[in-house]
C-alpha cells in the first residue's frame, strides 16, 4: 500500500475520522493552553469546565451532523434500490412473458408436427391395408386385381 492509497481514499469515513482527531486535538490544544496560562487554581477549573462543555458541545454536534448524513445516504440508497428492484423484476417479467410465448409457439409447432405425422402414418397404413386386401382377395376365374 503505498501513499496514493491513503490519498484516493476519500470516503465518509475518512472525514469522520479526520473530524475526530481534528475535535481531539484541538480539545488537547486548549488544555495545555489553560495548564500554562497563568490562572489561579480556581479560575483554571472554571476555563476547563467550559472548554470541556465546549468540546462535549462540539462532538455532539457532529454527531448529529454526521448522523443527519448518514440518514440522508440511507434514503437515497433504500430509494434507488427501490427503483432497481423495480426494474429488475419488471424486465423478469418480461422475460419470462417472452419465454412463456416462444414456448408456445414451439408447442403448437410441435403438436402440428405430431398431427402431421399421425396422419401420414395412419394414410400409409390405410394405404398398405387396401393393397394387402387387393392382393389377398380371392381370384376366380383368372382376373387380375390390379
Amino acid at each position: 500500500m503505498g501513499q496514493d492509497d491513503y490519498r484516493r481514499d476519500s470516503g465518509d469515513s475518512n472525514v469522520s475520522t479526520r473530524l475526530t482527531y481534528l475535535l481531539i486535538g484541538g480539545g488537547i490544544g486548549a488544555i495545555l493552553a489553560l495548564l500554562f496560562a497563568p490562572k489561579s487554581g480556581q479560575e483554571l477549573r472554571g476555563d476547563i469546565k467550559d472548554a470541556t462543555k465546549k468540546g462535549i458541545d462540539r462532538s455532539r454536534e457532529a454527531a448529529q451532523q454526521l448522523g443527519d448524513r448518514a440518514g440522508e445516504y440511507y434514503e437515497a440508497t433504500r430509494g434507488r434500490a427501490a427503483e432497481l428492484y423495480s426494474q429488475a423484476a419488471e424486465r423478469v417479467g418480461e422475460v419470462t412473458q417472452t419465454a412463456r410465448d416462444a414456448a408456445s409457439r414451439q408447442a403448437g409447432t410441435l403438436t402440428a408436427a405430431i398431427d402431421a405425422g399421425k396422419k401420414a402414418y395412419q394414410d400409409e397404413k390405410r394405404k398398405t391395408e387396401m393393397s394387402g386386401r387387393i392382393d389377398a382377395s380371392p381370384n376366380y376365374g383368372g382376373e387380375t386385381n390390379n
